[in-house]
């Protein structure tokens, strides 16, 4: 397989900052059953109850803590509160806690005192300073799932070993005192990562992970040169995940996986490409592309169609797109609108049902606090240019309908909605853009600040 995606140029330069590595030259969805409503599942209550108590707690945004009510739910907010609690009494902020919770969400439902507190206990006994103390654990929370006082200690020093050298841009020495054996090669390997550009933040995961992608030696240095060679970012989760899949799955099995990708319909190149993009397309098993092929069909998409958007559409899962095909028959669009949104913005798919409802109601809405009547956009206009969904709320759609509002009201807009600009006119163009033909082409400057002031949210309406 890296044979096929090979490359050259950056690859090499990249390889040759390690002298160790030597280079040679049918689960189908329906798409009408999934637009019946349907009841709320069970656990929705607790789903709904904690994305509620993240937000008044920690002050965390809808969307984050929607995605981490996923992982974890709860229904009662006092073993929650003990956990916050606990880690306030030993400094750590509110930002810092809010950090810990989204990397390590099962946290909120541990005992708070009987195994979080003693493990708190254990590293704050050992003399270090609260700041030491929450600058590590709020760097790597997960060093607090290890299990027993020796083995919570001996991975605090790695990770504070870890820290202190990239301060210094001394890590190529922690190895010299570590001690042999795993820890070892964990380190060196670590070393040859960070040398390479791995930024801390993905370096500290595979610290305190039990799994065996930077334990060994031979098998780290082969995987690695491979993963160089085929041209990934360093510094990004990319170049990391594919260093797990080439380490985990063999060449036969990549060279099987290619082959059943061709006969999806899928050319060398077009596996190559989605490799580099989404590294995890080669670790889903053929029952798992074949149902997700299938579900795509079922939401109106030609096989042509379904070849093109497949790679973009990998991180969701099936129920996930029948979840999405429910709530967009649910605001209105058409099976075939459906189907035009997913072919040409994939990433629908993706966006969270609660975000997808409130920017549709946002747009196409008759009134609201935002918008006064006139400004009302119909259904298929979102339905025509899907990426707006993928917008920001804050930074991009309501500043500058916030604008066309000002505008509005002053009558600079006209009287009949048909002569109105286009959404995409307003809200796909870039802000350049958008201040010359709305703002900036104002005669009168007062004017103009006004309109600035409102679009950079200095003014509320």
């Amino acid at each position: 397989m890296s044979s096929l995606i090979l490359h050259h140029g950056r690859s090499l330069k990249l390889l040759h900052k390690c002298p160790n590595l030597r280079v040679s030259p049918q689960n189908p969805f329906s798409f009408s059953s999934s637009f019946s409503s349907t009841r709320a599942k069970d656990g929705q209550k607790g789903q709904i109850f904690t994305i509620s108590y993240l937000i008044d707690s920690l002050g965390l945004t809808a969307n984050l803590a929607e995605s981490i009510s996923r992982k974890v739910s709860f229904e009662e907010r006092r073993n929650p509160d003990s956990v916050l609690n606990l880690f306030r009494s030993y400094g750590f902020t509110d930002p810092q806690i809010a950090s810990i919770i989204t990397d390590y969400p099962r946290l909120l439902i541990v005992d708070a005192k009987k195994s979080l507190g003693h493990k708190l206990q254990v590293l704050q006994s050992r003399g270090v300073s609260s700041s030491e103390l929450t600058e590590t654990v709020s760097k790597v929370p997960k060093i607090l799932a290890m299990k027993g006082d020796k083995t919570i200690s001996r991975y605090y020093d790695f990770v504070r070993e870890i820290i202190e050298a990239g301060k210094s841009s001394k890590f190529e020495k922690l190895c010299q005192s570590m001690p042999q054996g795993m820890q070892e090669n964990k380190i060196r390997n670590l070393s040859v990562l960070r040398e390479l550009g791995v930024p801390q933040r993905l370096l500290f995961p595979l610290l305190v992970s039990d799994r065996k992608l930077v334990c060994g030696k031979e098998k780290f240095e082969e995987s690695l040169k491979k993963v160089v060679e085929m041209g990934f970012e360093p510094t990004t989760s990319k170049f990391v995940n594919a260093l797990r899949v080439v380490q985990r799955i063999s060449e036969k099995e990549i060279e099987e996986k290619v082959s059943f990708y061709k006969r999806l319909g899928f050319d060398v190149g077009d596996v190559s490409e989605m490799f580099k993009k989404y590294p995890v397309s080669m670790r889903l098993s053929e029952k798992k592309i074949t149902q997700k092929f299938e579900t795509l069909k079922k939401c109106g998409l030609l096989e042509d169609e379904i070849l093109s958007v497949f790679p973009q559409c990998i991180g969701a899962s099936e129920q996930k797109i029948a979840k999405s095909i429910e709530t967009f028959k649910d605001l209105g669009f058409s099976k075939n609108e459906f189907a035009f949104m997913v072919k040409h913005f994939p990433m629908c798919l993706n966006i969270s049902a609660e975000t997808v409802k409130k920017k549709t109601k946002f747009l196409v809405k008759k009134k609201n606090k935002f918008m006064v009547k006139k400004m009302k956009w119909p259904l298929n206009s979102v339905a025509f240019y899907p990426q707006v969904l993928g917008l920001s709320m804050e930074k991009r759609i309501v500043p500058r309908c916030n604008v066309m509002k000002a505008l509005m009201s002053k009558g600079l807009l006209g009287n009949r909605e048909s002569k109105l600009p286009l959404k995409e006119a307003v809200l796909l163009c870039t802000d350049e853009e958008f201040l010359r033909m709305y703002v900036r082409n104002h005669d009168d400057k007062e004017l103009v600040a006004e309109l600035m002031a409102i679009f950079n949210g200095d003014r509320v309406l």
